[in-house]
């Protein structure tokens, strides 16, 4: 039987997303990944830049001044000149490493908000169709590699745009930068670079945002299951219904014949008079109250006065008190005070019965 067959028209079990999610498949947008990274960074550049322009000069001057060359008297050999790459190196190490730093933590943020804590080695497991011809043409031409050329496309003619746009409105600050300092031209020639790309970082997080929302219709399309798929996993997971119905019968049949085999044991059968028969056993010194030792209705009180027949059990009818008693009672359980008067009555008229009987073989 095909176990897939059918129209995918259903929702993912918590069951499926467990396993995809076992074996990568998650929720991720790449783009939405690039925008935020690209926000971060841009926005902090934008900020940082003119510090980190000041920390960068005083570096220049500290190491290849010339209070530096006067210290070496002119003379610079191979371990000076190591000595002095090396500290160079450090410093703009220090410089920059807030730029790294926020960049990575910016990368992981994004992923874990997305995906959550995953380690999984599925997707590094070798698969055939990988290097199957075929099977790469075919993903080549497919339609998710036309989306994602659309996409690229879109993103192209967006960024492209806006950074016309951008062009124009500064086009002419440009020549007055001209005359400027290095130091001032090149503040402000980065401080343009930098508004520029944070302005496209905006425009990519819209087109981010529009690509999530399609992942996720993506994610949950291909998660879908058909009716057929969703009954084999609750057949895996629960339990065949017909064997769990034929399960909880062979329980109620056993149930019912360990009360058969405790109806000897009890002092009368309270009946309905067809319907219900509530077997009561109450033994001076041991119960501190009546207990019921059996149950049953219709046909399963047929049978309980049927074996107190054969045992010469007294039945005694009472319907509001049998009715109330199957309702409240469970076999092995002692029955609630307020039926305690009505039951004493029954067991006296029983145990006087039964002593006349006695009195009269005598």
């Amino acid at each position: 039987m095909n176990q897939g067959g059918g129209e995918k028209t259903e929702k993912a079990t918590p069951k499926k997303r467990r396993e995809a999610r076992e074996r990568g498949q998650v929720l991720r947008s790449t783009e939405l990944n690039t925008a935020f990274c690209c926000l971060v960074m841009f926005g902090f550049l934008l900020l940082y830049w003119p510090t980190f322009m000041e920390q960068m000069a005083g570096v220049l001057r500290g190491y290849l001044g010339a209070a530096v060359q006067s210290g070496q008297g002119g003379v610079f050999d191979t371990r000076a000149v190591g000595r002095l790459f090396l500290n160079v190196l450090l410093s703009f190490c220090r410089l920059v490493l807030p730029i790294f730093g926020l960049s990575i933590l910016a990368g992981l943020l994004v992923n874990l908000l997305q995906v959550g804590t995953l380690f999984t080695t599925k997707t590094l497991e070798p698969k055939l169709e990988r290097i199957s011809l075929v099977k790469g043409f075919a993903r080549i031409f497919s339609t998710r590699t036309l989306f994602e050329l659309a996409k690229s496309m879109l993103k192209v003619v967006v960024l492209g745009y806006v950074l016309y746009q951008e062009y124009r409105k500064r086009l002419f600050t440009f020549p007055a930068m001209v005359g400027q300092a290095l130091g001032p031209g090149l503040l402000a020639v980065m401080n343009t670079a930098f508004s520029v790309a944070l302005r496209m970082s905006m425009a990519l997080a819209v087109l981010a945002a529009l690509d999530f929302l399609y992942q996720w219709w993506k994610y949950e399309h291909d998660l879908m299951m058909s009716k057929q798929e969703v009954k084999e996993e609750y057949k895996l997971t629960e339990g065949d219904p017909k064997i769990k119905g034929r399960i909880r019968q062979k329980q109620r049949e056993m149930s019912a014949m360990r009360m058969m085999d405790q109806v000897p044991t009890a002092d009368v059968v309270i009946t309905n008079p067809t319907h219900y028969a509530i077997a009561l056993r109450y033994r001076e010194g041991i119960d501190s109250a009546p207990v019921v030792v059996a149950k049953g209705k219709d046909f399963l009180a047929r049978k309980i006065k049927e074996r107190a027949r054969e045992h010469r059990i007294e039945l005694v009818e009472d319907r509001a008190l049998a009715q109330a008693l199957y309702q409240v009672c469970e076999p092995g359980s002692e029955i609630p005070a307020e039926f305690y008067q009505a039951v004493a009555d029954i067991l006296v008229f029983i145990y006087r019965q039964k002593n006349r009987i006695r009195r009269e073989a005598q």
